[in-house]
């Protein structure tokens, strides 16, 4: 590991903070901190803290010695200096003097002497930092240091690589226990540069940011050095020849691990899939001793909250048997989830049945011959979880490479993954209502499609944006967070590379949106076959093959699902010279019902919504010209001419595609979008 330090970058800091009335000290606290967190070897999704001791001034411009320490919720990858809240730093120093202090009254009394009372809370482990005496105090989680310390002979491996260097703590869950069992240890050994949390991490701190942080990245270093001294390598397992591929087999393991999947009511509460998979991974997964090393436990402990403490292992995927798999995955499933209730039972009774069961179901799921999955509500826990897989991969296989990985004690564990300082960082806000969905709009990149992306997004779902137009759907999808797929959806074989894009990405598929279409003109007993048929192709057939493909992977996850058409006013009222539109349009309104008939058993509903005379940025001023002296109406009453006599805009069909999405129990109805028109009306 090589230090990123830069007197160039330091400065620029300083000046920039500086005119914002930032002082030096947080302005380089501020910059090294950042260097730490940019290196997921280091620090990862909140772990980790930094403080700096310095002067501030209170309201009444008094000088007041503070420790700005990182504040909860802050990442230290992008931290800025209303990250690192100030507290009274003489208040927090007194507390050493007492023997007990509950983590209410901790974090109670650590918020009463912040210089700002609007500040986020700070760390759980502002107190250790305050103990100490030096002015700069970086922590990590170094992935390196954490392979040394979680092993059996973690201490002694330790003290052989740093010496008297550096102090040990044995394991203690963070908050005041630790900062006095930390202040203890210090105290007896007054000149380190640094301690070592046994199964936790590493501290340095010196006098100035440059040399706390170079010291952070001298002493990682010495820790990867001998790590790759007399490394052994994982025993491989046998695997089958063939192996299935991500987008196979990710919809059933989505399936197995919804939260609920009440059929009677219509709604599963689903997780969002994120893979990840490379020689490092598939070493550690296809490892012959996974079973083992694999359920120890966490690498360090806030990681729990992320992960559980421990992965579901699947059995390795073989193509052509994945029905006999699927059916293996919830058997272990099953399994992961007594067991968990088991874990809890058995340590609440040790707390006095104090806490309530979380969620039992894994947050990462290892596949031999595939990779790794993390799970969440959302694509960005999911993420996280994936990000934290990864880590303690790296971790448990370099412990294992020098003896064997050693966690900290299951009690222990469940400590910290109910400690309710850990579960706050995780956030307590509701889920929106399409939250852990997966939506898929065709024709995505403008007009009706574009306006539905960006509602289901509003909602909560994970959005994939379709369009031939790849370009198009980018730039929506960007706005939006989801991920853009070139699809042309006349093409079935494209239509299926798209959809397995969506299952190798999130998991899977809960909603389609089949809104791609055109409007072909032509009196019907003169049209060119031509033209009819290229109409079919996009306004009907192309509805099918997306169907086709959602419901095949609607049926692995057996959650249910949603399948949304854009049929439009042809289908029920036929337009004059609009032949080559409306059939196949009257054809898709009759798919729907048939969707929903043939797989309502299925628990997919199909819907759809009849739209007409849509203001969307595709319609230009001299299309609705065009259309209104068609019709021989001014363009007002074209656009408006309805019995409401209003406007309807995509965003308006938009609602309309998310209001069908959460109706669990609406099926084969057609919702009419149009301001009112008598002859396109339904029953």
């Amino acid at each position: 590991m090589k230090s990123l330090w830069s007197d160039a970058d330091a400065k620029s800091f300083v000046t920039r903070y500086g005119a914002k009335g930032v002082g030096e000290d947080i302005a380089l606290r501020t910059y090294t901190t950042r260097l730490l967190g940019g290196d997921p070897k280091l620090v990862l999704h909140g772990g980790g803290n930094t403080s700096v001791k310095t002067v501030a001034k209170d309201l009444l411009g008094e000088p007041v010695d503070v420790i700005c320490v990182k504040g909860s919720g802050w990442d230290m990858g992008n931290i800025e200096p209303a990250g690192l809240p100030a507290v009274k730093l003489a208040p927090l120093r007194r507390l050493l003097a007492l023997d007990k202090l509950s983590d209410e009254d901790m974090v109670n009394y650590q918020r009463i002497n912040l210089l700002d009372a609007s500040a986020p809370n700070p760390s759980v482990e502002t107190l250790l930092h305050a103990f100490l005496p030096h002015k700069f105090v970086d922590h990590t989680h170094s992935t390196s240091v954490l392979a040394i310390t979680d092993q059996p002979d973690g201490e002694a491996l330790s003290r052989e690589i740093f010496g008297d260097k550096f102090a040990y703590v044995p394991y203690c869950i963070p908050g005041f226990d630790l900062a006095k069992s930390v202040a203890k240890v210090y105290a007896a050994n007054p000149n380190v540069i640094g301690l070592i949390l046994l199964r936790h991490g590493i501290f340095t701190f010196a006098e100035d940011a440059r040399t706390a942080y170079e010291l952070m990245i001298e002493n990682v270093s010495l820790a990867e050095e001998r790590l790759r001294k007399g490394r052994k390598s994982l025993v491989q397992a046998k695997l089958p020849a063939s192996i299935a591929s991500v987008s196979d087999i990710a919809p059933s393991l989505r399936g197995a691990v919804a939260l609920t999947n009440d059929r009677s009511t219509g709604t599963a509460k689903r997780q969002i899939l994120d893979f990840r998979s490379n020689d490092a991974i598939l070493n550690y997964v296809n490892g012959a001793d996974v079973a083992r090393y694999s359920q120890v436990g966490v690498a360090t402990p806030d990681h729990t909250i992320r992960t559980k403490n421990i992965p579901l292992v699947v059995s390795a995927p073989e193509t052509g048997k994945l029905d006999a798999w699927a059916k293996d995955v919830h058997t272990r499933v099953d399994t992961y989830v007594a067991d968990y209730h088991s874990y809890f039972a058995s340590n609440n009774t040790r707390v006095n049945n104090a806490k309530k069961e979380l969620d039992p179901l894994p947050r990462v799921i290892l596949v031999p011959g595939v990779g790794l999955f993390g799970l969440g509500g959302s694509a960005k826990d999911a993420a996280i979880a994936a990000d934290i897989a990864e880590n303690t991969v790296e971790v448990i296989s370099d412990a294992e490479g020098l003896s064997s990985y050693q966690s900290i004690s299951v009690p222990d564990m469940f400590d910290v993954e109910y400690w309710s300082l850990e579960q706050a960082k995780l956030g307590k806000a509701a889920e929106k209502p399409l939250a852990r969905q997966i939506a898929v709009v065709t024709g995505g990149g403008s007009g009706i499609g574009a306006a539905t992306a960006k509602a289901f997004a509003k909602q909560g779902a994970e959005v994939a944006v379709f369009d031939r137009d790849l370009e198009a759907a980018t730039k929506i999808a960007k706005q939006i967070g989801g991920i853009a797929v070139a699809c042309d959806v006349t093409d079935a074989s494209d239509v299926r590379r798209a959809f397995d894009r969506v299952s190798a990405k999130f998991g899977g598929v809960d909603i389609v949106v089949s809104n791609a279409g055109a409007a072909w003109q032509g009196r019907i007993g003169e049209v060119d076959d031509a033209i009819l048929r290229k109409s079919f192709e996009l306004n009907f057939f192309a509805h099918q093959a997306v169907a086709q493909e959602a419901v095949r992977i609607m049926k692995l996850q057996g959650t249910g699902g949603a399948l949304l058409f854009n049929t439009s006013k042809q289908a029920v009222n036929p337009g004059k010279d609009f032949g080559p539109y409306g059939l196949p349009k009257a054809a898709t309104l009759f798919l729907v019902k048939q969707y929903a008939l043939d797989h309502g058993k299925d628990g997919i509903r199909a819907n759809a919504v009849n739209a007409d005379r849509i203001r969307t940025g595709l319609l230009t001023d001299d299309m609705v010209a065009a259309r209104a002296k068609a019709r021989g109406l001014s363009e007002k009453d074209y656009m408006g001419g309805n019995l409401l006599g209003r406007e309807v805009t995509a965003e308006d069909v938009a609602d309309a595609f998310v209001f069908l999405a959460l109706a669990n129990k609406t099926t084969a109805a057609t919702l009419t979008v149009d301001g009112g028109n008598i002859e396109a009306s339904l029953r």
